[in-house]
């Protein structure tokens, strides 16, 4: 394969400035969050992204699109009240997520469709921060958990915001609405609110820009007290700017200024309790844990602290102190979010460098922290393989390169491997939602959410440095009205296909020219692709919902021959479409599928049949049985492409590059790494998949946390690979091979090896390897192999297992006391009586909790379990079905003199019987390439990845493989070695490339 590394593209992350968790941490909560929570984090660039934690594995779901002068300055969650349902059942309130950005108005954010929803501004000054309300507590009030509110007490949650004037505006989320409640604004002069929070439901707490904090009552809009924190320090200015408050769980404020310092306030006579100087320069954000233990800084000297409460001497009361501080960013930390439940414990920070970085919070320094990636999880990029060019897109502006041929010289001057070719500014003021360029080269799609362009690209006559002409093509009104969230276009640029904001989906119909000079026409008739009727996922009343987000559509796909369409959406759901000829018999036809019940009331029974355009249809693929739902949301979804050179083989010799089968295998990739291939015109798994479930997957991959981009195939006649990408990372599948079963593994361990001089067993670069053991030798021969003088672990019981097992509170992995640097004891010696012969050694570790989670919680996990227990065993019975049938013998070759025994990668060792043990024989389990001297009798290897790479923006082919397009590329892939190869463009956008803003401190540095 060959590779070029570009980072050339002009992608620049934004700042973040704001994030806000969907739910409030807690903890009394049990297991590892709800299925409902959602982390939005705001950037500069008014863009706001949605990840799912998905119990630490981080999962960008989608990006509301924002819009020119446009930032997002604070978010907040709400979650309206619990709905009385059918039988005295409670229904889930729904959850809204709210916005400001520099401006008088509050914006709420239409999940569902990605775009705003409503506005509420009015007479007063710009926002410069925003706070919800405490969510409303039975258990809380006198009479215990069964209690209820009080007549006409409001259950919801108001938000306050802070304004530029001074006053704190009241608005109510009640009824589904956002409506103007009262304002409050002391008497003294205006002065600039910074920050804003709840001490309880009826109570604010705001931090002002002269010195002082401030107490509201909401219920009457009272000014209950003036907290004043004095003057600035000499050399500064003579007010404190109160960037942030937050309230403990007992009531105590804690405030962060721009002196640097943390106070922390009483919450019953407001006295200053204590004061610590905890950064060099203003502290910009404050975060506290759910029991109020525990508070974590950042402020503007790149530093994150963390202070702890120590219990006090006798009479004297608890005393705060700064535990250790780390500099995790490369610029100022200015906003924090905390999520807590009694297994789960992080703290997420951002700033300027666009990076979020997860933090332990109970755990902090005992357990890593991870990082985001601050680049897009959909990749905005596109190529065209027959003409060279590669496509990206940010903000409002589309660039089109041209990749020269040749191969790589030093004697090139930079620059001269790639030009610009052509640049396309989109008018208006909201960002790019999706842009596709045809694989011919000659179509451009570029959408946002309220209109969709078409362009007809074309290189201009007599320009020597190959400048494209692009045109903007008519479109019909019924295609560009509504926007899209995601567009592409087919393969044979016959059809687009456009995923409105609401997720239907529609087909346009493209009219290629009939002269090379005029342009293609688009017809004005659109095909609407009904997707199957699915139930949402039941949640618990206090999970709250996002209503039909969960049926959000991420991807859309076509099959190579543009015979097939599929799509993924966030629930798991996937749909495929087939293009037939309107004059097939209707016995052929299928019953089509019920529409979404968000249909739009135009639809009609006339819809209920595709049109016909120029004698197609197309019609739901499978009706009566669609593609089962995946266990998580789809992250990709990719056709395999039909092997054409395979296909010769297969031929004795004769061409038969003309019958070309329909392309409906349909690769998919969920959020959890589950790798799936479904029969998209039949709605079944695939021999392979049925063959590969998710525990036959190496373990490496599994437990890859960066979740998977996109993915480029690369066919040959002796290969089918599947490249998958990630924001740091490449893995490649050979398709053509079964996964390694368990037991191949556990075999493989258990084998005494001790390598010969032929064999190379020096080990590869932590970087990059493709063995599936920890051990790693080389990589062109995989073999697994144990130490024979191994202590073999103990066989855990299932109790024991679970009662050992620890995993990490939400962040990174779990640190070694070696690499700790906060020395907290984990032991201690405890002495009953007045001596010391009752004296023992006992553990301060918390003790696992293996009973403590909710039952469902534990009932979901069994039948996880129960449902991967009974995929192995299918899978078992399969394969050795497939060993009878092919009955592969078992092949022998001579390694050093001695004779070796080789157990194929997919063939059928289980069913050969094998020869006495000798001194003179050893087993190799081969999961990889073979070595120099079984080249040509052992398979390739199964698998293999690097994390060479960093900072990816997104991988694009420049040429294909297996697809016969030019006969002279096949001559000259021949003369190299190859009997075809593929061609990628790897595009890294590294942050030290970025531009950041400037810092406020550099004395430190």
């Amino acid at each position: 394969m060959d590779i070029h590394r570009c980072r050339f593209v002009p992608y620049n992350p934004q700042a973040i400035n704001a994030l806000a968790f969907s739910h409030p941490p807690s903890a009394e909560l049990a297991g590892r969050g709800v299925p409902t929570l959602r982390l939005a984090i705001g950037r500069a660039n008014g863009d706001i992204v949605i990840w799912n934690p998905l119990r630490g594995a981080w999962f960008q779901e989608t990006v509301l699109r924002g819009g020119k002068d446009r930032s997002i300055e604070g978010l907040v969650w709400t979650q309206d009240p619990q709905e009385a349902g059918p039988e005295g059942t409670k229904l889930p309130g729904k959850l809204r997520l709210f916005s400001i950005g520099f401006s008088t108005a509050v914006t709420e954010w239409d999940l569902e469709q990605g775009r705003p929803l409503r506005h509420s501004s009015g007479n007063y000054g710009e926002i410069w921060c925003l706070a919800a309300q405490p969510r409303w507590q039975a258990s809380s009030r006198k009479g215990g958990a069964g209690a209820a509110p009080a007549e006409g007490e409001y259950t919801g949650q108001h938000l306050a915001a802070g304004c530029a004037d001074g006053s704190i505006v009241i608005l109510s989320t009640a009824e589904g609405d956002l409506q103007f409640v009262r304002l409050m604004r002391p008497s003294t002069k205006r002065s600039r609110v910074l920050s804003v929070t709840f001490q309880n439901r009826n109570t604010i707490v705001a931090g002002y820009a002269d010195s002082s904090i401030r107490l509201f009552d909401i219920r009457n809009g009272q000014l209950l007290r003036t907290i004043s924190l004095g003057k600035g320090p000499s050399g500064g200015t003579k007010e404190l700017l109160v960037w942030s408050v937050k309230c403990l769980p007992d009531g105590t404020i804690v405030s962060g200024d721009s002196a640097g310092e943390i106070r922390f306030w009483d919450g019953k006579n407001y006295a200053l309790i204590q004061r610590l100087q905890g950064h060099l320069a203003d502290t910009l954000d404050v975060a506290v844990s759910a029991n109020g233990d525990t508070v974590v800084s950042g402020g503007a000297d790149q530093r994150t602290v963390v202070y702890r409460k120590k219990d006090g001497e006798k009479n004297d009361k608890a005393r705060w102190a700064e535990v250790m501080h780390r500099r995790y960013h490369t610029h100022d930390v200015k906003t924090f979010a905390v999520y807590e439940t009694r297994d789960i414990s992080i703290v997420v920070s951002g700033g300027p460098d666009a990076t979020p970085v997860v933090l332990p919070l109970r755990e902090f320094g005992k357990e890593h922290h991870r990082k985001l990636s601050s680049l897009p999880q959909i990749p905005q990029l596109a190529s065209s393989p027959s003409s060279r060019l590669v496509m990206s897109f940010w903000d409002r502006e589309v660039s089109i390169w041209r990749m020269l041929r040749g191969p790589a010289s030093h004697d090139i001057p930079d620059g001269q491997r790639h030009r610009l070719v052509a640049k396309v500014l989109i008018q208006g003021e909201e960002n790019i939602t999706s842009a596709m360029l045809s694989a011919d080269g000659k179509i451009l799609v570029v959408a946002t959410i309220s209109t969709v362009k078409v362009f007809a690209v074309r290189r201009r006559k007599g320009d020597e440095k190959g400048t494209l002409r692009v045109q903007k093509l008519d479109v019909p009104e019924a295609l560009t009205e509504d926007g899209a969230r995601v567009v592409t276009v087919s393969p044979d640029s016959r059809w687009i296909c456009v995923v409105r904001p609401n997720s239907n989906l529609y087909l346009a119909r493209i009219q290629t020219a009939p002269a090379a000079q005029e342009k293609p026409q688009i017809l004005p008739h659109l095909v609407r692709l009904n997707r199957a009727s699915r139930h949402l996922r039941f949640e618990k009343a206090s999970h709250g919902t996002l209503g039909d987000y969960e049926r959000t559509v991420r991807c859309v796909v076509f099959s190579h021959d543009s015979n097939v369409v599929a799509s993924g959406d966030l629930s798991g759901c996937v749909d495929s479409w087939v293009l037939e000829q309107a004059g097939e018999s209707a016995s052929s036809k299928n019953k089509k599928p019920s529409a979404d019940s968000d249909d739009d009331e135009e639809d009609s029974d006339d819809e209920d049949e595709s049109p016909v355009i120029e004698g197609e249809r197309w019609k739901y693929a499978a009706a009566e049985s669609p593609i089962p739902r995946l266990k998580s949301g789809v992250v990709l979804l990719s056709f395999r492409p039909a092997n054409l050179a395979k296909t010769k083989l297969l031929t004795n010799g004769a061409d038969n590059s003309s019958k070309k089968s329909s392309e409906t295998r349909l690769m998919a990739l969920t959020s959890e790494h589950q790798l799936v291939e479904f029969d998209a015109a039949e709605g079944k798994l695939s021999d392979w998949s049925r063959r590969n479930p998710k525990a036959f997957l190496p373990a490496e991959f599994r437990g890859v946390k960066d979740r998977a981009m996109g993915c480029v195939w690369d066919l040959s006649k002796t290969r089918e690979r599947l490249w998958l990408y990630g924001t740091s990372w490449l893995w490649m599948f050979d398709l053509n091979q079964d996964f390694p079963s368990p037991e191949e593994l556990t075999a493989a361990a258990d084998l005494p090896y001790q390598p010969s001089s032929t064999t190379s067993t020096s080990a590869p670069k932590n970087k990059t390897t493709s063995t599936p053991s920890k051990n790693n030798t080389n990589p062109n021969t995989q073999l697994a192999t144990t130490n024979a003088n191994q202590k073999r672990k103990r066989d855990l019981t299932e109790d024991d297992a679970r009662t050992s097992k620890k995993p990490n509170s939400g962040a990174g992995d779990r640190m070694s006391l070696a690499q700790s640097d906060v020395f907290f004891g984990t032991k201690m010696r405890r002495i009953d009586g007045a001596d010391d012969t009752q004296a023992e050694v006992i553990s301060l570790e918390k003790a696992p909790r293996a009973h403590h989670q909710d039952d469902d919680d534990d009932n979901a996990e069994d039948d996880e379990e129960r449902a991967a227990q009974n995929e192995v065993a299918l899978a078992r019975l399969r394969r050795e079905r497939q060993t009878i049938e092919t009955s592969t013998p078992m092949k022998r070759v001579s390694i050093g003199g001695r004779q070796d025994k080789l157990l194929l990668a997919g063939g059928a060792h289980d069913a050969v019987d094998s020869p006495s043990p000798s001194s003179h024989t050893k087993q190799i389990v081969l999961a990889g390439a073979s070595s120099t001297d079984v080249a040509n009798t052992l398979p390739g290897r199964r698998w293999w990845h690097t994390y060479k790479y960093r900072d990816l923006l997104g991988i694009v082919t420049l040429s294909g493989s297996g697809r016969d397009e030019d006969e002279d590329e096949d001559e000259e892939a021949e003369e190299r070695g190859a009997d075809g190869f593929l061609e990628v463009a790897i595009v890294e956008r590294p942050m030290w490339d970025v531009a950041l803003p400037e810092k406020w401190v550099r004395d430190y540095e």
